[in-house]
């Protein structure tokens, strides 16, 4: 069964442009995972410091994988110090796409 993870993330006001800087960057080589499905970045239109990323893959295991790769480790690292909380994450089963 498909996975899809919204990551709901708050980002320090004058961390804003790095975050989506950061986050286009593992973007570009997540969209490129086996098993990704999509794997969008979207930023809310009435609180600019508000984010969520939605990923969908296609079963656990790449999800897992994903977590493993060189990309997202140095996107987590990277935007460690921009969020103004932890970032949260909801798994969500995907019945539909």
């Amino acid at each position: 069964m498909a996975i899809t993870t919204c990551v709901h993330v708050q980002v320090v006001p004058d961390k804003i442009d790095d975050f989506i800087k950061a986050s286009l960057e593992n973007h570009f080589h997540s969209v490129k995972e086996p098993g990704n499905l999509r794997f969008d970045i979207c930023q809310n239109s009435s609180n600019p410091c508000s984010f969520m990323l939605y990923e969908a893959y296609t079963d656990e295991q790449s999800a897992a994988n994903h977590k493993e790769t060189a990309h997202y480790l140095k996107w987590r690292d990277e935007v460690a110090t921009m969020m103004a909380e932890p970032r949260k994450g909801v798994k969500y089963n995907l019945l539909a796409h």
